[in-house]
């Protein structure tokens, strides 16, 4: 339970390292640990969550700005019974993370989020499969089993994801139809936006030079952290990088 002794500890346990808290406001203390988070100067994040519209809005109110890989693991949206997604989406200045790999999220819902630049934020929710070879693997002591870029437990619950960041970009642009300009925006501005972080997200005088370059396929080529080449290999496509 979000109470204010497992807040505090948490919160001064990571001295200033913890940037950003999920919490389901509808649990009891709720949203008095929205307050507390924020209060640290963290994010407080609503998701894994089954509160309803109404609770949303309250835990907005009460300083939450992002949801946390929205329409995955909350309350679902319904005409009746809108849930935290259009609670969250219904507000501008708020931070939508979405996990674009077509699997946990369609490509319209990816290209109608991203028609407000500074909303979205892409993130990977990725398991120890991502980038390795499909099979059976462990997450949380269940059994997962990983196949044609799915992962999921025996009763077919998604369970994460195999996604990479340069994927869910390549997705947004070829199969979403997103502005390649707002997909690398989800991908590097927004998220440091989100956390409130300066010294990233951006290519700027005065800022770490770290990049990725994408061949015109948007896949990786080469990465540079801090103005230094890292070392050389190839994409999937055997582009030298």
């Amino acid at each position: 339970m979000p109470d204010r002794e497992s807040i505090d500890r948490l919160m001064r346990a990571g001295h200033g390292t913890v940037r950003m808290v999920t919490i389901a406001p509808e649990l009891p203390g709720g949203l008095d640990a929205v307050r507390r988070i924020v209060g640290y100067g963290a994010v407080a994040a609503i998701g894994h969550t089954d509160a309803n519209y109404d609770m949303t809005r309250q835990a907005i109110q009460a300083g939450a700005t992002a949801g946390t890989h929205l329409f995955n693991a909350m309350r679902p949206l319904h005409h009746r019974e809108p849930g935290p997604s259009l609670a969250l989406l219904e507000n501008p200045a708020l931070f939508a993370e979405l996990i674009a790999d077509g699997v946990h999220l369609h490509p319209a819902v990816v290209r109608f989020i991203t028609e407000s630049p500074s909303r979205p934020v892409f993130v990977t929710d990725a398991m120890a499969a991502a980038g390795a070879d499909e099979g059976e693997y462990t997450l949380g002591g269940l059994p997962v089993s990983v196949s044609d870029g799915e992962a999921r437990l025996a009763d077919g619950t998604i369970a994460g994801s195999v996604l990479t960041l340069s994927e869910a970009v390549r997705f947004a642009v070829h199969t979403a139809g997103v502005d390649l300009a707002t997909a690398v925006r989800a991908a590097t501005q927004n998220p440091a936006d989100m956390l409130g972080l300066t010294g990233c997200g951006r290519l700027a005088a005065g800022q770490p030079a770290d990049l990725i370059v994408l061949d015109a396929g948007l896949y990786v080529t080469a990465t540079m952290r801090s103005g230094d080449w890292c070392r050389a290999g190839l994409s999937r496509h055997g582009t030298p990088a």
